[in-house]
């Protein structure tokens, strides 16, 4: 086909859906042997949106738009037919594959008002937005049916950043201002193959600090309390907080242990989350600052691969205020994600990480997607990637999944 023979038609179609419509179009295309080069399809509240990009012979493109036309006039379509430039379409090529982002947008709601703000910064950083997807399901019109609903949106966005970083504060900025969570991720060939997601487990899988319960139970509560919230802002080094907290604890008897595990607060969406990354086959850890006691409760109850977290001594029944082996602080959950990753097999790109403390921010930096959940104000600052508004299986948007799929999980 000599390239002065040759013609390039956009065709657009827009209508209301039913089923054959997309069959009875290209059956018209494909009788004048017309190359299809791009094309793509939307349904909004069974209104559909459909693009092909076509190549043909000009011998051929008069009579391909008549049978077109007229077949959309059957069907209650309207249709268009752009013509588009051999350069043009040379240019659009010469991008593809490069230079994508995805910009997920999660809440209990989402609002014009916050996909404007976000629609702007795209646009300052002189990007394009190529694909708006909801990842869940429909919302009700009257909210309070569903009071822990979720929403989500993400967009597919091409182009590259004028400043990254300034693009990212003010993503977060937004987030803050308007309650909803944001996430920018590279689209690159790792964030669609994740395969180990680690997590930290107090104030994140649970919403407690264990060694805050048991100080309950052993009468020395607000002296726990206020070291463990020191240490979670960063004031104080978490090895020195942790040591003093557990002396604290001796003579507990054994017993009340198996007590607490057994009415943890479970955070709104691990059951969830879980079921769907075990079908999904990601490898899960908790990597803790707190006790394996309760890390093994949850790996026993939720399926998780490995638990790493802090041994209390216990003799004759009661804790002596000791503690067994190397404390699981910042520095050690990143050497600990490192090392579960090389057992895997699974490149350092690959992981996630999610926690809410300060000493969650080194496996956060160190993992190739890492999440402040529900997080400190310190360790949300640092972070690039948040989730604030809703429960933890918020993880699995950030993750690309739809409420279709996690369903099929259920």
């Amino acid at each position: 086909m000599e390239s002065q023979k040759l013609e390039l038609i956009l065709i657009n179609i827009s209508g209301q859906d039913h089923p054959g419509v997309t069959s009875a179009l290209s059956e018209i295309l494909a009788r004048y042997d017309a190359g299809i080069l791009d094309i793509g399809q939307a349904d909004i509240h069974h209104t559909l949106s459909l693009g092909i990009l076509i190549k043909t012979e000009a011998s051929k493109s008069g009579n391909i738009m008549k049978e077109l036309l007229f077949k959309a006039g059957e069907l209650g379509l309207n249709i268009r037919f752009s013509p588009v430039t051999i350069s043009e379409y040379n240019e659009w090529v010469g991008r593809q594959g490069k230079n994508r982002w995805i910009i997920t947008l999660l809440g209990r709601r989402l609002t014009a008002r916050q996909i404007a703000a976000v629609t702007a910064v795209i646009a300052e950083q002189g990007m394009n937005i190529d694909a708006i997807q909801r990842l869940t399901g429909r919302m009700p019109l009257e909210e309070e049916e569903q009071p822990m609903g979720k929403s989500c949106v993400e967009l597919s966005v091409r182009g590259t950043p004028g400043d990254v970083h300034a693009m990212q504060e003010q993503f977060m900025k937004l987030s803050r201002e308007d309650e909803f969570d944001i996430s920018l991720q590279e689209d690159t060939l790792y964030r669609r193959c994740r395969r180990l997601i680690c997590f930290d487990m107090d104030s994140t899988l649970i919403e407690t600090e264990v060694i805050d319960e048991l100080a309950v139970r052993a009468g020395v509560g607000d002296q726990v309390k206020a070291i463990t919230e020191r240490a979670m802002r960063g004031e104080i080094d978490f090895n020195e907080s942790f040591r003093e907290r557990v002396a604290l604890l001796k003579g507990l008897d054994e017993s009340v242990m198996r007590d607490i595990a057994e009415n943890l607060p479970v955070t709104e969406g691990v059951e969830r989350m879980m079921q769907v990354l075990k079908r999904a086959g990601y490898k899960t850890a908790i990597l803790s600052g707190g006790f394996t006691y309760f890390g093994n409760y949850l790996k026993q109850k939720y399926g998780f691969d490995y638990v790493y977290a802090n041994e209390l001594e216990i003799v004759d029944g009661r804790l002596t205020g000791r503690h067994l082996g190397d404390i699981v602080d910042g520095r050690r959950k990143a050497e600990l994600l490192r090392l579960i990753a090389q057992v895997e097999n699974v490149n350092i790109a690959q992981t996630i990480a999610v926690g809410d403390g300060a000493n969650d921010l080194p496996m956060l930096s160190t993992a190739g997607l890492g999440i402040a959940f529900h997080a400190k104000p310190k360790v949300k600052a640092n972070a690039d990637q948040s989730i604030s508004t809703i429960g933890l299986d918020g993880v699995l948007y950030f993750l690309g999944f739809k409420d279709s799929f996690i369903s099929e999980a259920n």
